[in-house]
């Protein structure tokens, strides 16, 4: 685990979202699951909120569990939802709560399990019926460019759109639908860090200058590359 004054942190402290994501992702995967308004539903490794208030309004009668394990994204989570009682937000691992869930949300995060692992780890915390909505980097082409590849800094699992639908089916559920990330939805998480950037680099020193540089590189990697990959959002059943 990162320490929290790491200068990672120092640059994503306050930010809206730790990852790509807007409202309507949200949206389009609660109407795919067929989500009800009462819904019960996990916001596995949910950074700081950003997408609490998307999930709320697709089950305005319902909860929301929120978990991640860096504590200070759910301080900021709490600043801003922890008056509101239909949310309950918890500092830790994204596969323990108990649930049962009729939607398990995650927004870029399962590349930590891998697909296998984490749906294996969600099984048993879905309702009859529930379903899983989550990102992973995906190319979206068949000849990626050595900077489209280079982008996701060698991780392991990168593939395209099918073989993440195999994996989802290795791990026995079934893929209801699926689509790709747009630019605004990047640009929302790109936007706000840029900003931020241009605050902390005067004065910064080696260590937080390193991190804004990658930082920097990361956004114009992502803005060169973002027709060959991104994240492909999927929403599974178990079979």
């Amino acid at each position: 685990m990162i320490p929290a004054d790491h200068p990672f942190f120092v640059l994503h402290a306050d930010l809206p979202r730790e990852g790509p994501g807007e409202t309507a992702d949200v949206a389009w995967a609660a109407e795919v699951a067929g989500t009800p308004d009462t819904a019960r539903i996990l916001d596995a490794a949910c950074g700081p909120g950003g997408d609490l208030g998307a999930l709320l309004r697709a089950a305005p009668k319902g909860h929301v569990t929120a978990i991640d394990l860096h504590a200070p994204f759910i301080d900021a989570a709490r600043a801003r939802w922890g008056a509101d009682g239909r949310v309950t937000l918890t500092v830790g691992d994204m596969t323990t709560p108990e649930g049962p869930f009729d939607l398990i949300w995650c927004a870029g995060a399962v590349y930590f399990l891998g697909i296998e692992a984490a749906l294996a780890a969600w099984r048993p915390r879905l309702a009859p019926g529930g379903a899983i909505a989550f990102s992973e980097p995906c190319l979206f082409t068949d000849a990626p460019s050595a900077e489209a590849i280079a982008f996701w800094q060698g991780y392991e699992g990168l593939t395209d759109a099918a073989g993440i639908a195999a994996r989802v089916t290795a791990a026995g559920y079934e893929t209801l639908a699926t689509r790709a990330l747009g630019d605004i939805a990047w640009e929302s998480y790109f936007r706000p860090q840029e900003a931020r950037i241009a605050r902390l680099r005067p004065g910064a020193d080696a260590g937080l200058a390193a991190v804004l540089d990658e930082a920097e590189a990361e956004i114009a990697g992502w803005r060169a590359c973002r027709a060959e990959t991104g994240y492909l959002l999927s929403v599974v059943r178990p079979a």
